[in-house]
């Protein structure tokens, strides 16, 4: 197995792309997955033989899966963190008391990662799950992190990830950006208008360190219909900082 000059390992990084296909696809053959990631059928089925091999993925018939191997690895990377066990009760107490759907989302690679969801007894139904990677610019929770982030990784970030855009709300512009996080900074909470999803409305607090940068951010999100008024602007920025603020205690003090 050769590296590669900058450190890299190809063969690596083909199972790599073989297991984000697979996930991508939903499930896939070795013929399906040669034409995605335009290699040879000969090399896909020999990286899925070894991923299958260890048990990172699965085949039914001719579909390849991937494995629930990776759960559990999932669950490894989440647990590690002392925010989650911090912030999890808290989250929990937002979705009760709203009804709406509430999170926890870190930065990671100059993305935004959801680590945790807890829903109401109204949430609505959206395709946030555990795990999800997410632009920072075009959600509240990633817009209260890059506030609270140095502005040298900000520079970093956006140079990598630009500023796409999702809706016709999002802020696709770097000094726009840079006034709303300016904003956010003066209230201590962030607001989403349907900034990635329509009809969505979120608000988030950061969760900060003692060095006042974010480690992640909890919000609350419901559609724009109970998303309004002073609940919009007012009682949820209220809840979302209490609950940021209890979790920064227990992550000092515990």
């Amino acid at each position: 197995m050769a590296a590669q000059t900058d450190g890299r390992i190809g063969a690596l990084e083909t199972s790599l792309h073989v297991l984000e296909a697979l996930k991508r696809l939903g499930g896939a053959g070795v013929t399906e997955l040669a034409k995605e990631l335009n290699i040879p059928k000969s090399t896909v089925y020999s990286h899925l033989s070894t991923l299958r091999q260890n048990e990172y993925v699965m085949r039914e018939g001719d579909t390849y899966r991937v494995g629930l191997k990776f759960l559990d690895l999932g669950e490894h990377a989440r647990n590690r963190m002392g925010l989650y066990d911090m912030a999890k009760p808290q989250v929990d107490l937002l979705a009760e008391e709203t009804g709406e759907l509430a999170n926890l989302l870190v930065e990671e690679h100059g993305e935004g990662v959801y680590i945790y969801r807890a829903k109401g007894s109204q949430a609505v139904q959206v395709d946030t799950r555990a795990g999800m990677r997410v632009k920072l610019h075009c959600t509240s929770l990633g817009k209260a992190i890059l506030a609270y982030l140095p502005e040298e990784k900000v520079d970093v970030i956006i140079n990598r990830w630009g500023l796409p855009e999702r809706t016709p709300q999002t802020i696709t512009n770097r000094e726009t950006l840079e006034e709303e996080l300016a904003n956010i900074r003066e209230r201590r909470y962030a607001q989403d208008d349907g900034e990635r999803l329509p009809g969505l409305r979120c608000i988030a607090a950061p969760v900060l360190d003692q060095n006042g940068r974010a480690v992640g951010a909890i919000s609350v999100s419901g559609p724009k219909s109970r998303m309004r008024g002073e609940k919009f602007t007012k009682e949820i920025p209220e809840l979302v900082q209490s609950a940021a603020n209890v979790t920064e205690l227990n992550m000092t003090y515990s």
